[in-house]
């Protein structure tokens, strides 16, 4: 049996054989049964989560990045969640990056061979002249993905700290990380489609991973994402809603303020408090 062959999620659900014969309710039924398996899976990885907090955390502190590194699903996820990262927390672009397989252009569209050139992975990666401060997180379901293991080797040998999440258990990724994050989330309803449980576990696990970290590294406060790029309406408003929740202004002079401080609500919220103590 090939090694793909025995991958949790590689196989078959079984009692599907006749799913194409189903309505659609049906159909939608089971996809959303298997989903909500997620979060269960997560709870198990919960600790190992937590871990890898800890190591972002940690290289954040000391002034590194984080390289998320995937291809296909993971990939595009990666680059989501980077994406994501600078208006939601204010961070520079480049503080989180996503390393993809295939190029920048595989975030919008599949570029499969890709994956399977471990040197290209570890080439893309150099690219990025990590360093011991620097966190590389390779995402691949299978654990076993070329171009993600060849990119943790690169960051291993530059000293980089390792981060792996993977989808099946004693995966070669895993073995090549300082913490592993293993989310079994089994086979798939469409066997080997792993843009589903598996995807969207990733998902999560990565959502829990850039938030925590920037929880921790003082980038909100509270709940608050009080470090937000106001770019828009909508945006602007929940920053001024923001500094009346947090300081008890109201509305027009918290409107006053964030508008003196350029958008910036860290800045307006400490020149009321200035203002309430003078």
């Amino acid at each position: 049996m090939n090694e793909l062959d025995r991958l949790g999620t590689e196989g078959a659900r079984p009692g599907l054989e006749h799913l194409n014969d189903r309505p659609p309710a049906a159909i939608v039924d089971v996809l959303l049964e298997a989903e909500a398996r997620v979060p269960a899976v997560l709870a198990a990885a919960s600790a190992q989560l937590a871990a890898a907090v800890e190591v972002v955390e940690r290289g954040l502190r000391a002034g590194g990045r984080v390289l998320y590194v995937g291809a296909g699903t993971p990939g595009r996820l990666a680059a989501l969640d980077a994406a994501e990262c600078v208006p939601t927390f204010g961070v520079p672009p480049g503080l989180v990056t996503a390393i993809l397989a295939g190029g920048p252009q595989a975030a919008g569209r599949a570029v499969e061979g890709a994956e399977d050139d471990d040197v290209a992975g570890a080439a893309d990666l150099r690219a990025e002249t990590p360093g011991p401060d620097d966190t590389i997180v390779g995402i691949t379901a299978s654990g076993r993905t070329p171009y993600v293991l060849g990119a943790l080797d690169a960051a291993r040998a530059a000293g980089a700290a390792t981060i792996a999440i993977v989808n099946n258990p004693g995966s070669a990724a895993a073995a090549r990380a300082d913490v592993a994050v293993e989310l079994l989330t089994g086979p798939e309803v469409i066997a080997g489609s792993t843009r589903l449980t598996a995807g969207t576990s990733q998902k999560i696990a990565l959502n829990a991973l850039s938030t925590a970290a920037m929880v921790r590294i003082g980038r909100t406060y509270g709940p608050w994402m009080v470090d937000v790029l106001a770019t828009n309406e909508k945006l602007r408003r929940r920053a001024q809603r923001m500094i009346v929740t947090i300081s008890g202004a109201s509305e027009e002079a918290a409107a006053d303020a964030l508008r003196d401080a350029g958008g910036d609500v860290r800045k307006a919220l400490s020149a009321l408090r200035d203002r309430s103590t003078a």
